[in-house]
């Protein structure tokens, strides 16, 4: 079977990308301490993979509230802006295009994780569950938690967190990304406000659907200003089926998923971003997104569209040749085989991938993977 559609060239905003295969957020919790500053494994794990056609960091988080996960980078301090410098040169020095992938965690997180262990904020005071987070219980060592109850951030401190993602684009755009995306997904903080399960407030930020995108409108537009829209991108997981493993993908399920996101898309089109970034659930035979929501995807917005979740090279081709995507992120697969563009082009086994080195450590189960034999 030949995989060469995804080998073909394609325009990203100002960026033409070399093939439409994509190294996609992926949390790996190896920043350095104190302070979640990026570092040179960090550069060297990300210019392995640079044989993508584009790439995406792992969350990195806006200000000190938005983590919600032990040695997750952040780009909020002057030493995580030069420790991101490292990874991108790395990055552009291999021949990639590298975007920093913008986060805020809201309420999915633990007082252990917050400025003087207070409350973490969101929308409401309503406490996530179903879902847990990863907190430090010594050097180097991590547990998993549940989540701490919530405080609802006031209208004001709303209105301040649209400045913080802007400065967060102003920082990438100093450390050299190439561009942003917007974590808008996975019940984290900008879903949250998006959510009619998670978003009781009465003012403007709250109520109808229109009130309940306005956040995501405004940081959006906030970043576009400062990197340009056409450097922009948004990722959202949307979820049509309420299942015990969508609550422990942290999954909120409207009750019109559709009306919802084709509304959020609309006004991310508006904005005129670069690309859309839907993440599919991955777990053990999750079912594709419906099919009228892929086609509303495309009939609703003008740039380019990725989707990622447990791809499969064939998939990708399928969804592609049905023209309802056009570029295709390979989580887990990418870990395991930094040369994985190669690998697919040629029909090379894979390595699997270690389980028990996910999250936090050294290069083991990081840099350590090999290319491909010949």
């Amino acid at each position: 079977m030949t995989f060469s559609p995804l080998f073909t060239a394609t325009e990203l905003g100002p960026y033409t990308l070399k093939n439409r295969i994509v190294f996609p957020p992926l949390t790996r919790s190896r920043s350095s301490q104190p302070g979640n500053i990026p570092n040179q494994l960090m550069a060297n794990y990300y210019s392995q993979r640079a044989g993508a056609g584009f790439m995406v960091t792992e969350g990195t988080q806006i200000e000190p509230r938005g983590q919600g996960y032990a040695w997750t980078p952040g780009i909020h301090s002057a030493e995580q802006v030069q420790g991101w410098k490292q990874v991108t040169q790395a990055v552009h020095d291999a021949g990639s295009i590298i975007f920093c992938q913008l986060w805020h965690v809201g309420r999915v997180s633990h007082t252990s994780l917050q400025p003087n262990q207070a409350a973490p904020v969101g929308p409401s005071a309503l406490k996530a569950d179903a879902v847990k987070v990863f907190i430090e219980t010594a050097p180097e060592q991590g547990a998993l938690a549940d989540p701490s109850e919530p405080r609802a951030l006031s209208t004001i401190e709303v209105e301040e967190l649209v400045q913080m993602y802007k400065q967060a684009a102003v920082n990438a755009k100093e450390a050299g990304f190439d561009g942003v995306e917007l974590h808008c997904a996975n019940g984290y903080l900008v879903n949250q406000f998006i959510s009619e399960h998670t978003n009781d407030r009465t003012d403007k930020y709250g109520g109808s659907l229109e009130n309940r995108l306005r956040f995501l409108k405004e940081i959006t537009q906030a970043v576009a200003d400062v990197m340009g829209a056409d450097k922009v991108g948004v990722r959202f997981a949307p979820l049509f089926e309420s299942t015990d493993e969508v609550r422990v993908y942290l999954g909120l399920v409207e009750s019109d998923p559709h009306a919802t996101y084709i509304a959020a898309i609309k006004a991310l089109n508006d904005i005129g971003i670069a690309y859309l970034s839907l993440a599919e659930a991955d777990w053990d035979n999750a079912p594709d997104l419906p099919e009228d929501f892929y086609k509303a995807v495309r009939n609703t917005f003008d740039g380019l569209v990725m989707y990622a979740g447990k791809y499969t090279p064939e998939k990708a081709l399928r969804i592609l040749t049905e023209g309802n995507g056009d570029i295709f992120g390979f989580g887990r697969p990418f870990i395991a085989n930094p040369d994985l563009p190669e690998r697919i082009k040629n029909e090379w086994s894979l390595n699997d991938v270690d389980p028990t080195s996910m999250y936090g450590g050294t290069d083991k189960g990081y840099t350590d993977y090999p290319v491909y034999a010949l």
